[in-house]
C-alpha cells in the first residue's frame, strides 16, 4: 500500500466551518486569531485510490489552519514554519510523500524550503495542475467550435509558477499570445524569453481592460484574493479556464452572463473507489490536479521531489501527464463553479453567441 499526504487550507473563513461548524456564528476576526493558534491537524483518511495497473494507495488530508489572506499577510517565516509542521504531521501519519495545496504551494520559494525541512519528498502539484488546465481549454474550445490556432489566448498571472507554465506548453502551437500580470519587468522577461525560444510574439500588460475584450480564450492562474476579472469586458463567446483558488472569475458570472463559458480548470477523476472523508465541493472521485498529482507519484512509487520552485520543467509536466494515464487518471467532466456543464448549456450558449 503505498502512502501519501495533502496539505490544505481554508481558502477564506468560511471554509473553516466546513470542518468547525461553530466558526458560522463567530465573527471573521475571531475566527481568524484562532486558528492561528491551531497546529496542524489530521482533517481525513482518503481511501480507496487504485490504479488501473492495480497498485493502491491511501493518504491523510492534514489541515494548515491558515486562511489565504493570513498565507500572504503574515510574516513568511511564521507561515514557512506552520507549512513545514504540517509536512511533518503528515510523515508522522505515515506519508511518504506530500503535496501542497492551494497557497500553501506560493509561499516563499514555492516548495523548495519545506522539501528541505522534511524527510519525505514535496510537490506542490503544478505541473499536473498546468497540463489538465490546457487540455480541459482545448476541450472547451472543441465544443465551443474555437480554434485555439487561430484564436486570442489571454494567460492571466503569466510571470507566476503554473502562468508561465502554461504559456511554454501553448507556445509550442501557438504564435501569438497575451499576458498579464502585475510586474512590467517580469512580463518584458518572459516575452523575451519566448521570442528566442519559442518565436512567439507575445503583447504583455499590467492592466487587464486594455487587453480582456480581445480575447477568444483565457487562462487565469493568479494568486490573487480578489476576483480579478471584470465580467462586462469578457467577449462574447470566449473560453475562460480558472485555474486559481480562490476563483478570478466572480460567481455571479453565471448570472450575467449567458454566452461565456467559464471552467473550472485543473478537475480531474481519480481511478477506484475513492472515499475523501472531507467534502470539498466536489463529486466522488473528483479531486483537484495538484491533489491527483501527489497520488500519481504515490502510486508509481515515484518518489522524489516534483514541481517545485518558480520554473516548472516543462518535461516533467509531460512526463505526469503520461503517468495519469497510465494509473487511469483522467479529465473530469467539465465544471463551473462546481458545477457540471452540460451538452444542453453549451448549445444554448453557442446559439445565443450565433444570434448575436
Amino acid at each position: 500500500m503505498e502512502k501519501f499526504g495533502f496539505i490544505i487550507h481554508p481558502l477564506e473563513v468560511a471554509d473553516v466551518a466546513r470542518k468547525f461548524p461553530v466558526c458560522d456564528f463567530l465573527p471573521s476576526h475571531l475566527v481568524e486569531s484562532m486558528i492561528k493558534l491551531v497546529p496542524p491537524f489530521e482533517v481525513s483518511k482518503i481511501t480507496g485510490v487504485r490504479s488501473e495497473l492495480g497498485v493502491e494507495a491511501e493518504g491523510w488530508f492534514v489541515g494548515c489552519p491558515l486562511t489565504s489572506r493570513q498565507i500572504l499577510e503574515l510574516p513568511t517565516e511564521e507561515v514557512m514554519e506552520k507549512i513545514i509542521a504540517a509536512g511533518i504531521k503528515a510523515q508522522k501519519l505515515g506519508a511518504k510523500i506530500v503535496g501542497l495545496g492551494a497557497f500553501t504551494s506560493i509561499v516563499g520559494d514555492k516548495g523548495i524550503k519545506v522539501a528541505k525541512e522534511l524527510d519525505i519528498p514535496v510537490t506542490t502539484g503544478n505541473s499536473y495542475t498546468v497540463a489538465t488546465a490546457i487540455e480541459g481549454t482545448k476541450l472547451a474550445c472543441d465544443m465551443m467550435g474555437l480554434e485555439m490556432k487561430r484564436s486570442n489566448i489571454l494567460v492571466i498571472g503569466a510571470t507566476g509558477s503554473i502562468g508561465k507554465a502554461c504559456v511554454r506548453l501553448l507556445a509550442r502551437n501557438n504564435k501569438y499570445l497575451m499576458l498579464a500580470a502585475r510586474r512590467e519587468a517580469k512580463l518584458r522577461k518572459l516575452a523575451e524569453k519566448l521570442k528566442i525560444e519559442s518565436e512567439v510574439e507575445a503583447i504583455i500588460t499590467t492592466n487587464l481592460e486594455e487587453l480582456l475584450p480581445q480575447a477568444d480564450i483565457v487562462i487565469t492562474a493568479s494568486s490573487s484574493l480578489d476576483s480579478l476579472i471584470d465580467i462586462n469586458l469578457l467577449k462574447s463567446g470566449a473560453v475562460v479556464c480558472d485555474v486559481a483558488r480562490p476563483r478570478d472569475v466572480a460567481r455571479e458570472i453565471n448570472l450575467k452572463r449567458d454566452d461565456v463559458l467559464v471552467i473550472d480548470g485543473g478537475i480531474v477523476e481519480v481511478p477506484g473507489q475513492v472515499n475523501f472523508n472531507f467534502d470539498f465541493g466536489f463529486p466522488a472521485n473528483a479531486a483537484y490536479a495538484c491533489m491527483a498529482e501527489t497520488m500519481i507519484l504515490a502510486l508509481d512509487k515515484k518518489y522524489e521531489n516534483y514541481s517545485l520552485g518558480p520554473d516548472l520543467d516543462l518535461q516533467k509536466t509531460l512526463m505526469i501527464s503520461q503517468l495519469a494515464t497510465k494509473h487511469g487518471f483522467k479529465l473530469a467532466s467539465l465544471r463551473s463553479m462546481e458545477r457540471e456543464i452540460s451538452l444542453q448549456q453549451v448549445s444554448r450558449m453557442r446559439r445565443i453567441v450565433n444570434s448575436t
